[in-house]
């Protein structure tokens, strides 16, 4: 067991919607490991493999196959299982599948969201939500400085336009159900890396893939800047703000951003040659094209909001977070009976306790204890 967050998750039980998912799994392991009793409520895993699966949490976890568009069952898992705290993650998370599908990613992402809020409004045992965006909800304005948490919502595809519409929405349910009440916020970050993730048309995913693979990467913008953020900065966020929500309530409500060390972003190309790099062989191509469906090229993400409120501040530095990203990678790859045994979620818990050990020597906040106690297997 990890003694950290003030201890606050220690036997409180949690829900995690869309723990199937790469973040969802990654927290559901953090969680299980803080001493919380996790509900998992998602459809199946969005890929094959999937962390999710090669982690076998599905048998670690009350793991309960649902769809967030369907409120009766949300309510009903939340009147049965009766947790304290609600991370909101289940959604349509790809910018590109949201051209094919508009109305499954509203559907999800807009119509989910409310259906979480209404089952978090109508039951008692619920104290708190954190509602999981991304950093591109923001209009995009292409500006050289980071978006803050006040700018202007927008979105020019499905996908933004859809965060932004969920970030809308709980805000007016803050506003008009939880002011005295319940305690919500809203969490952006966006373009998360980390061991785990197979997701397709993403950067870090399809790199690895093709270098598993022995294929060359292919990369269709090297020269937009993102703003790369390791899955376990994004999760200590999160779990930093759950805290503070549970232990000051509205002082703490609203929304945050989330972001890495490098503020002024990272270029795609140089993401990928550095991770062409770690895995010692490799190379990639550039499929820049005409036509290709619209993306930010610039976005900036900027957490003061976060570093001065909650004293959060990333563990990893770019090349740190993907270096451990390409460990994960290689130790999944190097280990042909992942399926058939518990390694992948030892090694799930071995970068938690070094990301862990990290956050202490660099004195954060969350990461203070009296009595640190090693990650359990």
């Amino acid at each position: 067991m990890i003694n950290y967050f003030g201890d606050v998750f220690k036997g409180l039980p949690v829900l995690i919607t869309g723990h199937t998912g790469f973040k969802g799994s990654w927290l559901s392991i953090w969680l299980q490991a803080l001493g919380a009793k996790v509900i998992g409520y998602s459809l199946p895993a969005p890929t094959q493999p999937s962390h999710f699966s090669i982690t076998h949490l599905d048998q670690k976890m009350v793991h309960i196959t649902g769809d967030i568009c369907h409120y009766d069952k949300i309510y009903d898992t939340i009147q049965e299982h009766q947790p304290a705290f609600v991370f909101h993650l289940a959604a349509q998370s790809l910018v590109l599948k949201s051209y094919t599908d508009p109305k499954e990613t509203f559907d999800a992402n807009v119509g989910g969201t409310v259906n979480v809020l209404e089952a978090v409004r109508n039951s008692e045992c619920v104290k708190g939500c954190l509602v999981i965006t991304t950093d591109k909800c923001y209009e995009n304005k292409e500006w050289t400085w980071g978006y803050r948490e006040n700018d202007t919502l927008g979105g020019s595809d499905p996908y933004s336009a859809s965060k932004a519409m969920a970030e809308l929405a709980t805000q007016a349910y803050r506003a008009s159900f939880f002011e005295s009440s319940k305690c919500v916020a809203s969490a952006r970050a966006g373009n998360v890396i980390g061991g785990g993730d197979f997701s397709d048309f993403r950067l870090v995913p399809d790199s690895m893939k093709a270098l598993m693979s022995n294929k060359l990467i292919e990369v269709r913008n090297p020269h937009s800047v993102r703003p790369w953020l390791h899955v376990l900065d994004a999760l200590s966020g999160y779990l930093c703000l759950a805290q503070n929500l549970l232990q000051h309530e509205q002082t703490f409500a609203g929304a945050w951003n989330f972001g890495p060390m490098e503020q002024q972003g990272v270029s795609v190309e140089a993401l990928v040659q550095k991770a062409v790099d770690y895995w010692g062989e490799g190379d990639w191509i550039n499929l820049e094209a005409i036509g290709q469906k619209r993306e930010m090229h610039l976005l900036r993400l900027n957490w003061d909001q976060a570093a001065h409120h909650l004293k959060w501040h990333p563990v990893y530095n770019w090349h740190e977070a993907l270096e451990d990203t390409v460990k994960w990678f290689k130790a999944f790859h190097n280990d042909p009976k992942v399926a058939d045994n518990e390694n992948m979620y030892q090694v799930a818990l071995d970068h938690i306790k070094k990301y862990c050990i990290y956050a202490q020597k660099r004195e954060l906040k969350w990461a203070e204890s009296k009595n640190l106690l090693a990650v359990e297997g």
